[in-house]
């Protein structure tokens, strides 16, 4: 694929000038004039979530929460609460791809993230639109499998991903289990982390962030998540501290869908990580005392708010 196309696919505005390094480096990216008339457009690809934590749901919210208009491409509906996922149902990629084009054909969108796409079709269809250019300051996050172990890709789609939307992405957000399967290994350890996160980051996505989730042997306790420069080829790690909570359904989304309100704000993206990370930090140290559900419960999409208040 050549590089003239990737360009394309990502976007203006995708630059990968220095910024802060970890969660301390800013407040997460809102308006900057308040004398703005309309907030920028951001487009979220993704199924929906019944039990409102993760996908559709809470991408909204997080757009919401940093001053970016939502609009949504709904990819599959799920039947899902705090405990579990019952029912997927993937719905057709012409669908999709009719959702996202009546987007775009009338709204300034200046970000696009993807979540779920459960199939091999849809992310085809996905790339055929970012392929056309249409989708501008792609945040990718491969999902694969649902925080309480249930599948949300067809297994023959995840080569799909490598394919399609890899070299086409300014920013992709894999976990740890993710990216081992995008790189067929195994990541056990912060070491691994950073060699998945480098390879990723040679497949041609603009940059990579491979997600620690529970700290990993060597990340001294920390929530770790290594970055990958795909075009410098600068490696850097973002540490906070780890906050003991269940309430952790939708870590994943936040963290993507945070980065595409930065890049549709006209930050950059080395800072719309930094500002993502701590968007998602406060986002679960605002709800560890919540119970709602039994199972993992959701995120304080406005807990960075709160924090900033103390």
């Amino acid at each position: 694929m050549s590089a003239g196309r990737r360009r394309r696919c990502r976007g203006d505005g995708c630059d990968h000038a220095g910024g802060p390094s970890g969660p301390g480096g800013g407040r997460p990216a809102r308006r900057r004039d308040g004398r703005d008339v309309n907030p920028p457009v951001a487009l979220t690809i993704a199924g929906s979530d019944s039990g409102g934590g993760a996908g559709i749901q809470g991408d909204l919210r997080t757009f919401a929460a940093l001053g970016v208009f939502a609009t949504t491409a709904i990819t599959a509906v799920t039947a899902q609460n705090t405990v579990e996922v019952r029912v997927v149902h993937a719905l057709p990629p012409e669908l999709v791809t009719a959702q996202v084009e009546a987007v775009l054909d009338d709204l300034p969108v200046a970000a696009v993230k993807t979540g779920m796409l459960a199939t091999a079709a849809i992310i085809g269809a996905v790339g055929d639109l970012a392929d056309a250019g249409r989708l501008a300051n792609l945040v990718v996050d491969p999902v694969m499998v649902s925080s309480s172990g249930a599948r949300l890709l067809e297994a023959d789609a995840e080569h799909a991903y490598v394919e399609r939307l890899l070299p086409v992405a300014a920013v992709i957000t894999p976990n740890r289990a993710e990216a081992a399967v995008l790189c067929g290994g195994e990541i056990r350890t912060l070491a691994d982390q950073r060699e998945a996160a480098r390879a990723l980051a040679g497949l041609g996505a603009g940059a990579v962030v491979v997600k620690g989730g529970h700290p990993a042997a060597g990340s001294g306790g920390d929530a770790v998540d290594v970055v990958a420069d795909g075009r410098t080829g600068r490696m850097r790690e973002l540490r906070a501290p780890w906050v003991e909570s269940g309430n952790v359904h939708g870590t994943g989304c936040g963290l993507s869908s945070a980065i595409a309100a930065g890049l549709a704000l006209g930050v950059g993206v080395d800072d719309a990580i930094d500002q993502a990370k701590a968007f998602v930090h406060a986002a679960i140290a605002g709800s560890v005392t919540w119970r709602i559900g039994t199972g993992r419960g959701p995120l304080d999409h406005f807990g960075w708010q709160q924090d900033g208040d103390r």
